[in-house]
């Protein structure tokens, strides 16, 4: 039974989102924190930011992690499957239809409309993981956290993946 919960939790996100693994993260999160109840919010938000610090796409890093912690390397090996598969067949089926109809203005309107979407699953995300990480941390941490990685990113062009893992060391160190 768990690896079927498995499989629902991370093929429902991949097949109804789009936009790639940063547009599903809130959808992923919504199963495995929210129906499914198998992390906290804040563990969720680890995992998440342990998976942006490694290379490759961010909802097969998350599908292998959270199904190893349900459920071992079985669990492990369902989640990244029903993270990656249904994606790729339903890829191909579409690519042929889309490259057909490229020059379409319905295709073209279509991705219009999915812009402002996948923008509000983003910003509704930042806003989860800056409610929470204003709960866990404190206001003065969340601040000096955000203002330093805004910095470190805006001003000095560090790599995202160095800022995540001096953020983590903080946490460590300050809040741990």
């Amino acid at each position: 039974m768990i690896y079927w919960e498995l499989f629902l939790a991370f093929f429902i996100p991949n097949i109804i989102g789009y936009g790639g693994g940063p547009a599903i993260i809130p959808l992923i999160e919504a199963e495995v924190v929210g129906r499914y109840e198998w992390m906290s919010a804040q563990q969720f938000a680890e995992t998440l930011a342990l998976g942006n610090a490694l290379p490759s796409p961010i909802a097969t890093k998350m599908a292998g992690q959270v199904g190893f912690e349900i459920a071992g390397v079985g669990g492990a090996l369902v989640a990244v499957l029903a993270t990656v598969v249904p994606s790729l067949l339903l890829m191909l089926g579409a690519l042929g239809l889309l490259y057909r109809y490229r020059d379409s203005p319905r295709v073209k309107r279509m991705s219009q409309w999915v812009r402002p979407v996948i923008t509000m699953m983003m910003a509704w995300l930042t806003w989860s993981f800056f409610s929470e990480g204003l709960h866990a941390a404190g206001l003065l941490h969340t601040l000096v956290i955000g203002a330093v990685a805004a910095l470190a990113l805006l001003r000095f062009r560090i790599h995202p993946a160095f800022i995540v893992m001096a953020a983590l060391a903080y946490g460590g160190i300050f809040l741990g």
